[in-house]
């Protein structure tokens, strides 16, 4: 039986190894927003006035359905106001954090042959699995206790370190379940992508079980582990089964998914796999076709998303007025302008927010690329008669055409759900043209990753970093008071705000005509440089 799971210690050696640098990156930035998200709340909303104000805007069935039931609104502390506003959203981003770790840790491994190699040492049959297990349990735990000390450090009275800690745990078992889950979820399929997207089906689905859940039957969101987490109400009455039952929980999984692991033959799984074609459909005739058919389940993925969101923020538009009334942020945020409506005053902000989540599966579909090139497989592409110009530009022009659709969907989604609670109507091209208008600014940010790829490959997460300094600045630059140079250091400051402001098409020529020049840049780069394995 010991035999089972020989060197799984080195084997979580190997593993710390190759993520020293990914691993404490996620767990210090959710530290950090934590901490942060503390600090932000009570330095906006210090008077208990405003923090009523927001509790009473939070019983509203969207609002229910996006963050959970406001457990703590007859005394919206500081604390309170945190957890209702920031548990299930983080717990979900950690869940996320979890589902990627184990997939490239165990289907990925697996299917780039290095567990094959680890497997023709004298190692346990189930230790790598093992291994992966314990790592994100530490993880997680490690995640745990700095998220509590650091937001009871904080010192702010409804802050206290109990809770904290309990609001860590919280994220901590969420993610211990999720990585559990995705385990198993890794013994049933045969590859990396099905893997992930497995998983994050399911957390999606656990997300919007509890959302109707929460608004309808509370026994219905008892069945999702996002609705136990929510149900420790942090800061308010502290309750710890939900945490225990997620352990638990995650414990009878990773059993599980070991068994499996167990019983399986290596590179195979339990679940099915559809026949191919005998003959490759037209559409994979091309460079383009592959990059669509390599991407289109994470697509797809984000476009339901991003319509969900702009749905969601729609459905509070009817929430407006009182927000403006009563909260001196919103005051800040919207400047009063006449001739204009406070939702047409609020649509910019709304609208902005989302260009900016739109651009990132455009910018994920243009970075396949690089993926493609570390991993092997652009070689066999452009090893044919294939020019490398049209394998850069297939995979720009697809990451356009994701940014045309993305931005179509949110601002669709915003539209029909604010018309639907709003008592007049806006004209739905309203919506539409503030989303799309944002165009421009996403093709310069595909432009740049391009850029990067042609000639500094090994810097292109550069981008991430652009895109949420450009978030901090777009969203945060009003109420930080910060300079309009600022803002126009970004692609999204240049873009007017419909409907408030005059549309220039010159200024906005001139960025397409930037991102186009940007593109053939980056693709001539490309094409000269060597290949990167």
């Amino acid at each position: 039986m010991n035999q089972l799971f020989d060197h799984t210690v080195s084997l979580m050696r190997f593993i710390l190894r190759r993520d020293r640098v990914r691993l404490p990156i996620w767990i210090l930035s959710f530290v950090f927003v934590s901490a942060g998200i503390v600090l932000v709340f009570d330095n906006l909303y210090g008077d208990d006035v405003e923090r009523q104000a927001i509790a009473e805007t939070m019983e509203n069935p969207a609002m229910v359905a996006m963050v959970g039931p406001n457990y703590g609104g007859a005394d919206y502390t500081t604390g309170a106001m945190t957890a209702h506003e920031m548990l299930v959203m983080t717990a979900a981003v950690v869940a996320l954090m979890n589902i990627l770790l184990v997939s490239r840790h165990t289907r990925g491994d697996e299917e780039e042959g290095r567990l094959e190699l680890v497997r023709a040492l004298p190692v346990g049959r189930l230790s790598s699995l093992t291994a992966v297990l314990l790592v994100l349990t530490a993880v997680n735990t490690v995640l745990a206790v700095l998220t509590g000390v650091s937001m009871a450090a904080l010192q702010i009275e409804s802050v206290d370190l109990h809770s904290s800690l309990l609001f860590g745990a919280a994220l901590g078992a969420t993610g211990l379940f999720f990585a559990a889950l995705t385990a198993v979820f890794a013994q049933l399929t045969q590859n990396a992508r099905a893997t992930t997207g497995l998983s994050i089906a399911a957390l999606l689905v656990f997300y919007m079980i509890r959302a109707i859940g929460d608004v309808m039957s509370e026994a219905l969101s008892l069945t999702s582990p996002l609705g136990w987490i929510l149900r420790a109400k942090p800061f308010v009455e502290n309750v710890w089964w939900p945490v225990l039952l997620s352990v638990g929980m995650a414990i009878a999984l990773s059993i599980f998914a070991l068994y499996l692991n167990s019983i399986r033959d290596h590179d195979s799984g339990f679940l099915p796999t559809r026949a191919g074609r005998t003959q490759a459909p037209a559409t994979l005739r091309g460079p383009f076709g592959l990059a669509w058919r390599l991407q289109r389940t994470g697509l797809i993925a984000w476009a339901a998303a991003l319509f969900i969101l702009g749905i969601s923020y729609g459905s509070v538009l009817g929430e407006i007025e009182r927000f403006f009334e009563d909260i001196d942020l919103f005051q800040q945020l919207i400047v009063e302008q006449e001739g204009f409506s406070l939702i047409e005053l609020f649509i910019p902000v709304l609208s902005s927010v989302m260009a900016i989540l739109a651009s990132i599966p455009a910018i994920m579909a243009m970075l396949k690329v690089k993926t493609e090139e570390k991993n092997g497989r652009m070689e066999h592409v452009i090893g044919r008669s294939v020019s490398r110009w049209r394998v850069a530009f297939s995979y720009w022009l697809l990451a356009a055409l994701t940014a045309v659709v993305m931005l179509f969907l949110t601002g669709s989604g915003l539209g029909i759900a604010g018309n639907a609670v709003l008592d007049e109507d806006l004209p739905l091209g309203t919506y539409i043209g503030a989303s799309l208008v944002y165009l421009p600014a996403v093709l310069m940010m595909i432009g740049v990753a391009l850029m990067f790829i042609g000639f500094l490959p090994s810097l292109a997460s550069v981008i991430w970093l652009y895109l949420g300094l450009s978030f901090f600045v777009v969203y945060l630059g009003e109420l930080l008071q910060l300079p309009d140079w600022v803002e126009k250091l970004t692609p999204y400051g240049h873009i007017p705000g419909i409907p408030l402001d005059e549309v220039n098409y010159g200024v906005l020529a001139v960025m397409i005509a930037i991102a186009v020049i940007l593109a053939v840049a980056g693709a001539y780069g490309f094409r000269r440089r060597d290949l990167k394995t």
